[in-house]
């Protein structure tokens, strides 16, 4: 999807088409006032907000980063993951939203349900991405898939009003490098025969699964294309990168992917996280530190729910004022997707961690995961830690957590 997050934020304020616009950064009392409506309603949808009324990136202040841009908001430079007070002096003038998550999903929804009456193979990648199997779709071979590719777009438009970009290829590989020939809205075709004079041309880093590390070492070694990636010999490779990543760079650099379009996969487990506008101290800011802690914990809980998983290991995520990170895992005998039961377990994890530097950033991971529906048939699910037959005290503990 073109721009996924900030194309669904133009759908709601179409004033805003055309200008530079970041999406990214924790919610603010500024944007706050702008959900609610003259009259405190917050009746957003049935009002026209004035673009001056909007917040400008110059004024943010904190450590968010930006979650997606506006194609006009990337000409200066400004991209996804890049730090917001750093876009403010790329773009100071640029628009700052606030993610709304509930209705990215929403859209996420709709847009891959709109495929699925299409092109009924599909692998799910994410809120914003997936990966799509034309080989025994109707007329998925006409124009070397262009016709079935244009087609999925009309639909897809036509249900959401935004747009997408598709790559067309003989395998998965090449077909994600493919999707970003030509954005937005576009549709690229790669051949086998392209290989040399499309893909070698391009940086080793658009080759999805080598990193800045990776990318890094390479350039050292004299190497920055995918052709001159290719051009190594694979023992060469395997010397400097080990056997299975250096086999795997040199088949990919020839184009080699036989991975296939997985339409189901369980997840291995559910996160979420926060980076503080200031550093946050376990003493002085534990009143804070609770809240946000418990919120994490709840939202956790919400994700499985939603997802119909349980978990059976809770762990932690913290990064240090030094940048350092420290991570926890508690397990237990038993699943839940209980907020609470979730909030004392990762209160066990935070007793096992240094808490004399100050935070910059706190999360909280639910992992061991199970479908309900198969864990209930062979146990009671744990709501406020029962199902093992003891007390929650004698399960979790009561000593109360840090913060």
């Amino acid at each position: 999807m073109d721009a996924f997050f900030a194309s669904v934020e133009l759908l709601r304020y179409p004033q805003l088409k055309g200008l530079p616009v970041v999406i990214g950064g924790g919610r603010r009392k500024v944007d706050e006032l702008l959900l609610q409506g003259p009259d405190g309603t917050g009746e957003r949808e049935r009002r026209f907000i004035p673009v001056e009324d909007f917040p400008r990136l110059k004024d943010y202040v904190g450590r968010g980063v930006i979650t997606t841009a506006t194609y006009p908001a990337r000409q200066f430079g400004v991209g996804s993951a890049m730090g917001m007070m750093k876009a403010a002096k790329l773009c100071p003038e640029a628009i700052v939203l606030p993610v709304d998550f509930d209705e990215v999903r929403r859209y996420s929804r709709t847009f891959k349900a709109a495929i699925l009456e299409i092109a009924p193979v599909m692998q799910d990648r994410g809120v914003d991405e997936v990966y799509i199997d034309f080989t025994d779709v109707p007329g998925g071979q006409r124009e070397g898939g262009r016709v079935l590719a244009r087609l999925i777009q009309k639909s897809i438009f036509e249900k959401t009003g935004l747009t997408c970009s598709i790559g067309v290829a003989p395998n998965r590989l090449l077909a994600k490098m493919a999707s970003e020939f030509n954005k937005p809205n576009g549709i690229s075709i790669v051949y086998e025969e392209d290989l040399q004079t499309r893909i070698w041309p391009l940086n080793v880093r658009k080759i999805n699964g080598i990193g800045p590390k990776a990318g890094e070492k390479l350039a050292r070694l004299g190497i920055e294309t995918i052709g001159q990636l290719a051009a190594q010999d694979e023992q060469w490779l395997i010397g400097h990168f080990g056997k299975s990543t250096g086999a795997w760079m040199h088949r990919v650099a020839w184009g080699r992917d036989d991975s296939p379009v997985v339409t189901e996969s369980e997840p291995v487990s559910m996160s979420r996280e926060t980076t503080f506008d200031r550093d946050l101290h376990a003493v002085r800011d534990r009143t804070e530190l609770s809240r946000i802690f418990t919120d994490l914990c709840l939202r956790v809980a919400e994700d499985l729910q939603r997802k119909g998983y349980v978990a059976r290991t809770v762990g932690i995520k913290l990064r240090y004022d030094d940048f350092k990170i420290a991570t926890r895992d508690h397990s237990v005998d038993f699943y839940t997707a209980d907020g609470p039961t979730i909030r004392k377990l990762a209160g066990q994890c935070l007793k096992r961690v240094p808490l004399d530097k100050r935070l910059r950033l706190l999360g909280v991971r639910a992992s061991g995961l199970a479908r309900v529906d198969e864990v209930a048939a062979m146990q009671p699910l744990a709501r406020n830690a029962r199902g093992t037959g003891r007390e929650p005290s004698e399960t979790l503990g009561t000593t109360a957590p840090l913060f």
